[in-house]
């Protein structure tokens, strides 16, 4: 199998699929596979950074509770997907990669059956180059973000934030509006005033040398987690709480986290600039921190790539 890899052209991506690695446009699921019919899947997403999965341990540690939020029971083990990782970014030869992992509800076995109890849960996996959300050219000068007024965050009690998914419904229009617009993304409200997320990232807003991120009606990311780690290590004091947006309007600063990217500035969020409409200088600093963060050796799960030299 190794030999027949290192033929394949695996530039675009590769995916791991029912224990095959396979190039990316070659991957497919069933049409009738619930995470198609009924978006009932769950996934997660772990960069690899020069060579080396990026807290891999974390990513795994919270697609495994999603699968069993959503009672999916994908009959692998995690040392099963570890190995299914790097079977397929070692064969990809990708250095630098977005990696995702998903849980499927699967196929019914019964046509027509509508218990999720009789659908053949399934692993998969695939990786394409590293994917910013927002492109480092915009996020070294500031991203402008739409706030909509009209597109709300799906409700906490409808779809939890915290198992990470693709219903994207609500993101999509508010990401139709922020380009028709002229801006770069959208961050979306709960309805009730306070910010949520947006498409692929969470939010913190920077008074003084206090820094506040919500804590519900988002998903915890972990690069979440690794932006509050730095400022606490900057002296800045973390609030995760409610974060209402006229707050946010009176803010020294806004920055975004992403897999997709680390921190990212905001310069603009809705009519509201900052910094005269650049990037601002905590948000600047913290941004460089994250890529130096990435070389962490106490971070790193180095990726066992598959020799192409014949």
């Amino acid at each position: 199998m190794t030999d027949t890899i290192t033929q394949v052209d695996f530039s675009k991506g590769a995916a791991w699929i029912k224990g095959r690695v396979v190039p990316i446009d070659q991957a497919s699921i069933g049409v009738t596979d619930w995470a198609v019919t009924h978006s009932d899947v769950t996934y997660d997403v772990v960069p690899v950074w020069d060579g080396a999965f990026f807290r891999l341990d974390d990513y795994l540690d919270r697609f495994e509770s999603s699968l069993k939020a959503l009672r999916l029971d994908v009959q692998v083990t995690r040392a099963e997907m570890v190995d299914a990782l790097q079977t397929m970014v070692g064969a990809s030869g990708l250095r630098h990669a977005y990696v995702a992992m998903v849980g499927a509800r699967g196929t019914p076995l019964i046509p027509g059956t509508r218990d999720p109890r009789d659908c053949d849960n399934h692993f998969y996996a695939w990786c394409v180059p590293y994917v910013h959300v927002i492109t480092p050219d915009i996020a070294d000068a500031g991203a402008r973000v739409w706030l909509s007024d009209t597109v709300q965050r799906i409700p906490v009690a409808s779809v939890n934030p915290l198992i990470k998914n693709y219903h994207w419904g609500d993101f999509t229009q508010g990401l139709f509006e922020a380009k028709d617009a002229g801006f770069d993304t959208v961050l979306l409200s709960d309805g009730a005033g306070n910010l949520t997320e947006g498409p692929g990232f969470n939010v913190f807003a920077l008074k003084g040398n206090v820094v506040v991120t919500p804590e519900s009606g988002v998903l915890h990311g972990i690069t979440r987690r690794t932006v509050i780690e730095m400022c606490k290590a900057e002296g800045l004091r973390v609030e995760t709480r409610t974060l209402p947006v006229s707050e946010v309007h009176t803010a020294d600063e806004v920055f975004l986290s992403t897999s997709g990217g680390g921190v990212v500035p905001v310069a603009q969020l809705g009519a509201r600039r900052y910094g005269n409409g650049h990037a601002g200088p905590v948000a600047t600093r913290l941004r460089a921190s994250y890529f130096d963060l990435l070389a962490n050796t106490r971070h790193r799960t180095d990726v066992t790539y598959i020799s192409r030299h014949q």
